[in-house]
């Protein structure tokens, strides 16, 4: 936050930093003495920030003290966290925003200044959302010979530098992405000039400079056009509310540029020091605890609150050690060692936990696996994984632009407060809560599906596993096909030729713009890899749908200037734009011969992409069997063009002269990934990267807004719309309402992921959200994606519940459907939420263990509210989740242990009341009635009295509109 408050009842324990007399901290390493010596780096981390912002209101001195005395105390007490920025991204920052321009009016309306309502807390938005690939497939893999003759094997060039050679004229193939030069030229040997997004690459066939490929450049004018009015909004934002940065489009994702450009390690506001802190909004915001920086994902509800001012208040978390030893071996890539990692910690149950690196194997470690490993905590239930800045770190910093200066500062702050890891010293060890040890040396490649992020295959055992999904009965593995049926092929047509596609048939290979793609060492394995391919003669069959979407243009330029790019784009991984595309469920449809064929011969079909999620239906509805792997497997599969394959004993396929090409053929050795990794991830491209974000785009530049203090809501907009959050806003809350006679708008399992509940991805055409675009004149083409429609509020609730893969126990199958019990019809979920808000009946959510998984969306609650959900009753929630039901005024209430609708003989149909007492206490007991006459207990999973104070004033939204007036 800011420098020192007058007042502070810890205003003595400031100091000059030795060596640099005018830099002042907190010394709070003094402060604490031998139990801070004690104490996990990251809990440090928490304590520095309690002392710091303490002001005896929201921070209080005993706060502090709780932290300090963290062995006795943790999971024991609440305690607040001042992050000292936000990070957004527009899936999540676009109703952010309209949240604060409708809080203006809201404000304005009830009397209050609608000028002071703005972030207190400095945010930052990145607009890498909206990417959608409609333009993919390089058109070159199938182009004629362009030198024409007989095909060779293309000349072996070193992966950085291009042999001299005379180039023939390119005279208009088709099958070049661009206008080469016509007449000879030629290239001096010596390294391939350096590039980045908006720079010249090469042509793949004549290794000329050629624009920027077409794909990039018509998804970037589609992404343009069609968010136009949303981007016009956030650049209103940008003008209109202080302390806030909107990172333009096509700059690149919210995490990577967080790692790359908005990092800071060390704040230095002033000449004040503090650690680097942050919240956001972003699944991936953990990544930055790779860098030494404490950081995790919270729900746009949270955010807001934490850019208002207020802190973040968690339980005091557990911290777990977790010990890395042994050496890694040189065919595990950092994927491989994530996955291992997400095993181990999934065994060690460090669900709600801080979890936390030392050991001798942390120093094997570059900062890019590092930002990997921390990057997939949510997947195995962690708050965040923390590796204290070290040597490594530094390392990393001098490259990334840090001047010597400031790394000087940075080094001696945190070597003042004991925030430096060093390998060399014994002394002053932190205590772990528990330690988990994880040996390098025997982590082996993995893959996880095909359904469960959770369920890891090793690749040596991929095609026996595969096998035995088709046999298994249906389920978190199985697909239960018939054993006579699981050799059928069937032969489809594609572009003139006849292919064959039987189950296990690769059609969506994409390396997309996650984490994984982001780390140099992974991405120029895929280029090595693919370049090693290509100069065999191996060649991915042209229908699978095959794309590259690099996080930022500094991925692009170390693919670019390592050589291998032209390669991944020969086997079609061509860069499609900047931005998360696939991840987020939006990729191009599958050609429709092949999707016929798949549903015609009910064909197992697979993709395999290099991201952190796989959850069903996310990628295609035809595709039901989706595979996590490294980027260079992801290109082995495209190559195999199958999943059902054995890579020690078979072939990928067939290079030139008829030569059986397997894949240690053409895996790259450790030795040459390190050769390429330290030419190639250099200071330049953090410096390119840095006067892009400073110049922006010419058109974000170009694009225009308004200025006006309140937005000019637009009536007609189908992606702006002022929400109803604040439709009862009043100066003083009133007490929670008893819940009466409420029906069950859906009866769920376990395992209920946000993705199930929040719209992402697509707008069907038969969707309630689609018949709402449809009567506001709009075509199916104008639809766009729910994600780019998140500030619309009608589109969105809508699109609640709206998963092709919702398994509702009232109907029984897939379906986003439910029964309007009143009148016994089965509708779509909105429908039938909206029959029950005009009879006035209010509804619940019946729901089993772990509702809430997944990645947080701040719309899984605002969803449900604006659907008339007044309670959620489930056996378990996903912590995260939890907090933002309560957030936006929804009651999360748990069964007793060992109680379920099953055990308490309840079918859902009955109607349900609730009853509040006038004042509630955290994890309260409340009876809820039933209208068979039944009577049961359950928890109100209210963990403190400001979630409590939340609940009260109707969500976060209202209580903090309630301190402007």
């Amino acid at each position: 936050m800011d420098p020192p408050r007058t007042g502070s009842p810890y205003q003595p324990a400031v100091e000059a930093l030795e060596n640099h007399p005018e830099k002042k901290f907190y010394n709070v390493s003094k402060l604490g003495g031998a139990k801070y010596d004690t104490l996990p780096y990251s809990i440090r981390v928490l304590f520095e920030s309690s002392v710091r912002n303490c002001d005896g209101f929201l921070v209080k001195e005993t706060d502090a003290m709780n932290i300090l005395d963290w062995k006795t105390k943790q999971n024991h007490v609440e305690v607040p966290f001042c992050p000292a920025r936000v990070v957004l991204q527009d899936f999540t920052g676009i109703p952010a925003m309209v949240d604060f321009a409708a809080m203006r009016e809201a404000v304005r309306n009830a009397g209050g200044d609608p000028v002071k309502v703005n972030p207190a807390c400095p945010a930052d938005l990145t607009v890498d959302h909206s990417l959608q690939i409609d333009f993919s497939k390089c058109a070159i893999q199938n182009a004629p010979n362009p030198g024409g003759g007989e095909q060779k094997p293309p000349a072996k060039l070193s992966p950085m530098k291009a042999q001299p050679r005379k180039l023939p004229p390119c005279r208009g193939h088709s099958g070049c992405r661009g206008s080469c030069s016509t007449g000879e030229s030629s290239r001096s040997s010596g390294p391939f000039s350096a590039q980045i997004e908006n720079t010249p690459i090469l042509c793949p066939f004549h290794l000329q400079p050629v624009p920027e490929p077409e794909t990039v450049l018509k998804n970037q004018e589609m992404e343009f056009g069609r968010n136009r009015e949303r981007l016009q909004f956030f650049k209103w934002s940008s003008k209109v509310f202080e302390n806030i940065s909107i990172i333009p489009p096509e700059t690149g994702t919210a995490h990577q540029v967080n790692l790359e450009y908005l990092s800071r390690v060390v704040f230095d506001i002033k000449d004040f020091l503090h650690p680097d802190s942050v919240v956001g909004t972003d699944s991936h915001t953990t990544m930055v605890n790779g860098l030494g920086i404490l950081g995790w994902g919270v729900g746009g509800i949270e955010t807001e609150a934490v850019m208002l001012g207020m802190p973040v208040t968690l339980t005091l978390p557990e911290v777990v050690g977790c010990e890395l030893t042994g050496t890694i071996s040189p065919f595990a890539t950092s994927i491989d060692i994530v996955l291992s990692i997400t095993k181990h910690l999934r065994q060690a149950d460090v669900a709600g936990k801080f979890v936390e690196f030392f050991g001798s194997g942390v120093s094997q470690l570059s900062v890019a696996d590092r930002t990997t490993i921390a990057n997939m905590c949510p997947e195995y239930g962690a708050i965040l994984s923390f590796f204290p800045v070290d040597n490594v770190t530094l390392k990393h910093l001098k490259h990334a632009g840090f001047g010597k200066a400031k790394l000087e500062v940075m080094e001696a702050y945190l070597k003042a407060v004991k925030l430096f890891r060093n390998d060399a010293s014994s002394s002053g060890e932190p205590e772990y809560s528990q330690v988990v040890q994880v040996s390098l040396s025997s982590i082996i490649p993995y893959v996880s599906g095909p359904k469960r992020s959770q369920d890891r295959v090793a690749v040596n055992n991929m095609k026996s596993d595969f096998q035995a999904c088709l046999s298994e009965k249906s389920g978190v593995k199985g697909f239960q096909i018939a054993a006579e049926k699981q050799n059928d092929i069937v032969p489809v047509q594609y572009e003139g030729n006849e292919y064959q596609l039987s189950h296990g048939c690769v059609v969506i290979a994409a390396v997309i713009s996650c984490t994984n793609n982001c780390n140099p060492s992974v991405m120029l394995a895929a280029g090595l890899l693919a370049k090693k391919a290509v100069e065999a003669g191996l060649v991915v069959k042209p229908y699978i749908r095959t794309s590259l979407s690099p996080g930022s243009g500094m991925v692009t330029h170390y693919l670019s200037s390592s050589g291998v790019l032209p390669y991944l784009s020969k086997l079609g991984f061509e860069i499609v734009g900047y931005g998360c595309s696939t991840c987020v469920g939006n990729t191009a449809p599958l050609p429709e011969a092949i999707r016929s064929a798949i549903k015609q011969g009910d064909i197992i079909a697979c993709g395999v992409l290099s991201g952190t999620k796989n959850f069903e239906g996310r990628l295609c509805d035809c595709v039901r069997a989706n595979y996590l792997a490294s980027p260079p497997l992801v290109v082995a599969y495209a190559i195999a063009g199958t999943v059902r394959i054995d890579f020690d004993t078979e072939p990928l396929g067939t290079g030139f002269n008829g030569k059986s090409i397997y894949l240690r053929d053409i895996w790259p050795t450790r030795q040459e990934l390190h050769t390429v990794e330290e030419e190639c991830v250099i200071s330049s491209m953090f410096k390119e990267l840095k006067e892009k974000m400073e110049k922006g785009n010419k058109r974000w530049n170009l694009l225009e807004a308004p200025e006006s203090t309140l937005f000019p809501w637009d009536l007609k907009s189908t992606y702006i719309r002022c929400p109803s959050f604040f439709d009862k806003l009043a100066k003083e809350p009133v007490s929670p309402q008893a819940i009466e006679n409420a029906h069950v708008l859906l009866y769920l399992g376990d395992s209920v992921t946000t993705d199930h509940i929040s719209p992402a991805g697509s707008i069907a055409r038969s969707s309630a959200a689609a018949k709402y675009l449809t009567s506001k004149g709009l075509t199916p083409r104008e639809f766009n994606s729910y994600g780019a429609r998140r500030g619309n509020d009608a589109v969105m609730t809508r699109g609640t519940f709206a998963n092709i893969k919702l398994l509702n126990k009232f109907i029984g199958k897939p379906a986003p459907k439910t029964i309007h019990f009143p009148s016994g019809q089965t509708l779509d979920v909105f429908e039938a939420a909206e029959l029950y808000q005009k009879e006035g009946i209010p509804v619940i959510i019946l729901a089993g263990k772990k509702y809430g998984l997944g990645s947080s969306r701040d719309w899984a609650a605002k969803g449900p509210f604006l659907l008339g959900v007044k309670a959620v009753l489930a056996e378990s929630y996903e912590k995260v989740h939890r907090s933002q039901l309560i957030g936006i005024g929804i009651a999360p209430l748990q069964f007793r242990p060992g109680e379920n609708p099953s055990t308490l003989g309840l079918t859902g149909r009955e109607q349900f009341s609730i009853l509040f007492p006038p004042e509630l206490l955290p994890r309260m007991t409340l009876d809820i009635k039933t209208s068979t006459g039944k009577v049961f207990s359950v928890i109100a999973l209210f963990e403190n009295n400001m979630e409590i104070t939340l609940y009260k004033n109707g969500g976060s939204l209202n209580f903090v509109a309630r301190r402007f007036l």
